[in-house]
């Protein structure tokens, strides 16, 4: 009724019931089924906006985070023999500690005072350095000595040629003289002559202008004879000259020869001291290798070695330790599907065969614990 008129229908009017109305009403189990279906809904909606996280699983093996921390062999640096054991199997162990003492096994290294003897050796060599060092400061000395020795020898024949020079002017003037005088000589002889043979002038005369004649001739070739003896000087003086320069040229390169000689063999002597200084430290060094000590802290686990008297190579294994600080971590492999799903620092469980699970003898399958950790590098 739309209620349109005021006349209000009286309550008899409307029944609370028919059976038309009953049977298009819906049943109870449908209401049910709706109510249902919307907090199932509802539920739904909740866990979309919930946080989860995609889990990986991966196999892994237990080990340490760090090389140094896991269990680890010792070796022997030296071939040797095992004279004593100063540790026990299972004993612990303090870096540094003494584990076992070797004595030698090869001939070169028998002599007890072998570091000594070398260090003599280089002692003795230091020794020809120093020798060596003042040869060739002396071989410096003379060879500046021949130098000026060099420089006073041909300033002093030097002085020769130019005094041997001075002569050959002289004897030059002379010679010249000489044959003016001759040529003098000769016309007065001829003067002499023109006038003998005209009866003019004695024969005496005539005679004394020979002899004049022939002693101007004879002082011309003694002119001659010295002017000629004078270039001779001049030329032995040139020649010596040379050969002083030549034969102190030879002395001081044979000196230098020798220098060098003497620095190389210094320099020979500076390495075969070097040589054994290196062969001494090796020597001192392979003595402390006798003793083979504890590279860290820890327990002695196995000797590999155990007997006295047995000899050892070189780098061949003595015993083992395990680390007495360490800190577990496990080795674990991914697929590279899951790869993305890890990052360093992000939180994962470990999950072992024992503690810290409750046991059941008779459930096998419940003995799985689980232990926190994280993702590192």
């Amino acid at each position: 009724m739309l209620n349109i008129s005021d006349n209000t229908p009286p309550a008899s009017a409307y029944p609370k019931s028919s059976m038309s109305m009953d049977k298009i009403r819906l049943p109870k189990w449908h209401w049910t089924f709706r109510r249902l279906m919307a907090v199932l809904m509802v539920v739904f909606l909740i866990f979309m906006f919930l946080p989860w996280t995609q889990n990986v699983r991966a196999d892994g093996r237990v080990t340490t985070l760090r090389p140094e921390q896991r269990p680890q062999t010792v070796h022997a640096t030296i071939s040797g023999r095992i004279e004593r054991w100063y540790v026990a199997e299972g004993q612990a162990i303090k870096r540094g500690d003494t584990l076992v003492f070797l004595s030698e096994v090869k001939s070169d290294y028998f002599d007890p005072e072998l570091v000594n003897r070398v260090g003599d050796q280089v002692s003795a060599k230091k020794g020809s350095i120093n020798a060596y060092g003042q040869k060739a400061e002396a071989l410096d000395d003379q060879i500046e000595a021949m130098r000026r020795e060099l420089e006073s020898k041909i300033l002093q024949t030097r002085n020769k040629i130019e005094q041997a020079r001075l002569k050959i002017q002289s004897d030059t003037l002379k010679v010249v003289q000489a044959r003016i005088d001759l040529q003098v000589a000769q016309r007065q002889l001829n003067g002499a002559k023109s006038l003998y043979d005209k009866g003019l002038e004695p024969l005496t005369k005539l005679e004394e202008r020979r002899l004049k004649l022939q002693d101007a001739e004879t002082k011309l070739v003694g002119a001659e004879n010295q002017l000629g003896n004078s270039r001779n000087d001049l030329a032995i003086y040139t020649t010596e000259l040379r050969l002083i320069q030549n034969e102190t040229a030879n002395k001081i390169a044979k000196a230098q020869s020798e220098r060098f000689s003497t620095i190389s063999d210094q320099f020979d002597a500076q390495a075969n001291v070097s040589k054994l200084q290196i062969e001494r430290e090796n020597y001192a060094r392979r003595q402390s290798f006798y003793y083979i000590l504890a590279p860290q802290d820890g327990f002695v686990v196995q000797a590999i070695k155990p007997g006295i008297g047995e000899i050892l190579k070189e780098g061949e294994p003595l015993l083992s330790i395990q680390p007495a600080d360490y800190q577990l971590a496990v080795e674990m492999f991914v697929k590279p599907l899951d790869l993305p799903l890890l990052s360093v620092g992000s939180h994962i469980r470990f999950i072992f065969d024992g503690w810290p699970a409750f046991f059941f003898s008779g459930w096998p399958g419940v003995s799985l614990g689980t232990f926190g950790g994280h993702v590192v590098h």
